[in-house]
């Protein structure tokens, strides 16, 4: 495009936003289902209405996709009850199946107690873990191996709640928070900010709780808000990190704390015996309890373009079905990028929605770096458990100096910054919340 007809457009979107934001800020009449009863619990067969946040389309049961000449078709061997394919920049829904069945979560509602509670503690900062931060964690859940009366870096802890899932890492910020109630709260009211209205959480760790649901579309609202913040970007894309051991007495009687190497429980980023590292995969977060079966929300990057796939239990009973599931539906989604005709969008926050906030602002003001201030998910991925290669920090990524320990790195940096006013216009015009602009992985 010639650079004087940029000019002019940039000039006309400035000026647009400026006249739309305070007509944006009157409340806009809601595409969206009310936010269901916190007393539903989860159906055995999709409900006849669910949600429409993000569409008409989403609100039906079964598989939505506009197939046309050139779009591929969604592979046959799908077999979970709901799942997503979206763009994470645009927020375009390019197909759905149930999006907005509210299921059990496990423990990939993490992202949305990551995406609450993060930016509220420097990571530098250390704490002292009490036994009465622990004392609350449900029977057989994963965990990372803290210990009472050891301290822990904010960092520490939050790489027990991303890398291995730690219920007891999620325990001990949600006491540092205020206590599990009043963090069930603010992650409650954060879901409602990002019109996630499916969601209804009881416990932060995602252990299998009694009315405690959430669903394909929310999952991916919470993982593309989470990826807004670069600390979030680096604990879910880091595979292989070292964690404070205990403190013990050495031969010589003097005392030592050594660290264990931990590794990330996304099969897609880490790899196993079935299943290759995913090319160009950046994390987000997966879970498996009894209720929920095995869930899984990815973000992968190829040849420009940025998806997020959400997979909620696969009725398909084999080793590591949820991430080769989830690896089909990347596949899929990347054919048909640039092809197939969106059948939703992720919709932006309430405060964004209205607006003129810059879309990549809060990657500076809420990274917890700059802030002041049922089964277990364990190390195989499988049964009840969420376990194992490393990728270098996004710090290492963008240049600057890393923070991780024993890792390669992450699969996919994403940069901060403010955006311009420009940016800004066009994102009240086209009501989208992108994603910061993206930086390729150094090899």
């Amino acid at each position: 495009m010639p650079a004087s007809k940029k000019a002019v457009e940039r000039s006309l979107l400035v000026a647009s936003a400026t006249i739309l934001s305070a007509a944006l800020t009157v409340p806009v009449p809601a595409f969206a289902a009310p936010k269901p009863s916190p007393s539903a619990t989860p159906s055995a067969t999709p409900p006849a209405n669910m949600s429409t946040v993000g569409g008409e389309r989403l609100g039906l049961a079964g598989t939505q996709v506009n197939l046309s000449d050139g779009v591929p078709v969604i592979p046959k061997d799908i077999t979970a009850r709901s799942w997503i394919v979206s763009d994470a920049e645009s927020g375009d829904v390019l197909a759905a199946h149930n999006a907005h069945w509210r299921l059990p979560p496990a423990s990939t509602l993490k992202m949305l107690f990551a995406d609450t509670v993060l930016p509220k503690f420097p990571k530098t900062m250390k704490h002292e873990v009490t036994s009465a931060e622990l004392a609350d964690i449900g029977s057989g859940s994963s965990m990372v191996g803290i210990k009472e009366k050891e301290t822990y870096t904010v960092h520490d802890l939050w790489l027990g709640v991303f890398m291995r899932s730690g219920n007891d890492a999620v325990h001990v910020l949600s006491h540092m928070n205020g206590g599990v109630e009043a963090t069930v709260k603010e992650m409650n009211e954060h879901a409602e900010e990002l019109q996630a209205l499916d969601t209804n959480v009881v416990s932060p760790d995602g252990y299998d709780e009694r009315r405690q649901v959430s669903s394909a579309y929310d999952l991916t609202l919470f993982a593309r808000s989470g990826l807004q913040k670069k600390d979030f970007r680096e604990y879910c894309s880091t595979v292989t990190a070292k964690f404070p051991g205990e403190t013990k007495k050495d031969k010589q009687g003097k005392t030592v704390r050594g660290t264990f190497e931990i590794q990330n429980t996304n099969r897609l980023l880490a790899g196993d015996s079935d299943v290759s590292v995913y090319p160009g995969i950046a994390g987000v977060k997966n879970g498996n309890t009894t209720n929920a079966g095995a869930t899984f929300t990815g973000v992968a990057e190829q040849g420009g373009k940025v998806l997020l796939v959400t997979v909620m239990n696969p009725e398909k009973n084999e080793h590591n079905e949820v991430y080769k599931e989830t690896a089909r539906l990347l596949d899929w989604g990347f054919r048909a990028a640039g092809k197939v005709q969106p059948v939703g969008e992720l919709v932006a926050p309430k405060g964004a929605a209205g607006s003129s906030a810059q879309p990549g602002s809060t990657d500076a003001a809420t990274d917890s770096g700059e802030a002041g201030g049922g089964t277990s998910d364990g190390g195989s991925g499988e049964g009840s458990g969420e376990g194992g290669a490393s990728a270098s920090p996004v710090a290492n990524a963008l240049g600057e100096s890393g923070s991780g320990d024993g890792g390669i790195g992450v699969a996919l940096g994403i940069t901060g910054g403010v955006l311009v006013l420009l940016a800004g216009g066009a994102f009240l015009i086209n009501r989208r919340w992108p994603l910061p602009e993206l930086v390729r992985r150094r090899r």
